[in-house]
């Protein structure tokens, strides 16, 4: 519970301050540019060039990309089936495959593992998830966000603009190690600041109740993200005979609430960003359910 507890405080906050005249309706929006500017490319440049892959650990690489495609490939049969207009389409391509594999995710890997689980867990979310937030991520923005839809070109100049992408391309490709030693407790302050500020911007924008039209995409795309995903991984595994700790880690890395910080791409780009706010929020709530259930399943 104590590590359950600042979430829910600062979902809370969120949703208190809202009521608070005192604070702009665009209070979210300016939270979640500060993220997208600011407190994520800090953390891209605080941690990617720190990481390191083994041969060992692929399975903790490999399948949160697998997941990614199998939820995304659901969100599309799903929208096409029910006719979900086109934002609604795009913010659940961004919430849905990306999982928040990281502040709640690794947490929750120490406390059903143990710490020596968890190198798998920050592989899964560095190399998977976190990669994904900057490229998916990006496309998603770029080919759903409001505004004409782009063409080709279009896509790429957006992707290669965004703040993040470049921070990743930066991390990756260019020796910017010394200056990022040498910035490091100005990145480090920067990156603390971003599950906080995004948590109370969800919480600001979250909605308890839903248009009756956004209830099934809501309904549906949680349960894709909390019980489906995992449970179809669960069965490809067992059916491969694929065993160990790094198997069981990402199977329940597969089951994670949605990415706070996709909320916050999808609420920038205005795309339905009550309904994403209250995935998020009411997310992060049901999985103190849906995990234990998962983590016996996978045991």
């Amino acid at each position: 519970m104590q590590r359950i507890f600042p979430f829910l405080l600062f979902l809370g906050l969120g949703v208190f301050l809202r009521r608070l005249s005192v604070f702009p309706k665009e209070t979210d929006r300016s939270l979640n540019l500060y993220v997208i500017y600011i407190a994520l490319p800090a953390l891209i440049l605080l941690k990617v060039p720190t990481l390191v892959l083994s041969r060992q650990m692929l399975v903790a690489v490999l399948m949160p990309w697998a997941a990614l495609v199998t939820s995304a490939l659901l969100v599309l049969m799903a929208g096409k089936l029910g006719r979900w207009s086109r934002d609604t389409t795009g913010a659940l391509l961004l919430v849905v495959p990306l999982g928040n594999t990281s502040f709640l995710g690794i947490p929750m890997v120490e406390q059903f593992f143990g710490g020596s689980a968890v190198s798998y867990a920050v592989l899964y979310d560095q190399f998977g998830s976190f990669l994904a937030l900057a490229t998916y991520g990006t496309l998603i923005l770029a080919l759903y966000g409001k505004g004409a839809r782009p063409g080709p070109g279009q896509v790429v100049r957006k992707i290669i603009t965004f703040p993040p992408f470049l921070a990743l391309l930066a991390a990756l490709f260019l020796p910017i190690q010394p200056i990022a030693a040498a910035c490091k407790p100005a990145l480090t302050m920067a990156a603390g600041s971003l599950v906080p500020v995004v948590l109370v911007a969800i919480g600001f924008q979250m909605q308890l109740l839903l248009p009756r039209h956004e209830i099934a995409p809501f309904t549906l795309g949680l349960f894709i993200r909390l019980l489906m995903t995992p449970v179809l991984f669960l069965l490809a595994c067992k059916f491969f005979g694929l065993t160990g700790t790094a198997v069981r880690v990402s199977l329940f890395e597969t089951a994670m609430p949605p990415m706070v910080t996709a909320g916050a791409l999808a609420s920038i780009a205005d795309l339905k960003p009550g309904l994403t706010s209250a995935m998020v929020g009411f997310g992060i709530l049901l999985s103190f359910v849906s995990l234990p259930i998962i983590f016996q399943w996978i045991q």
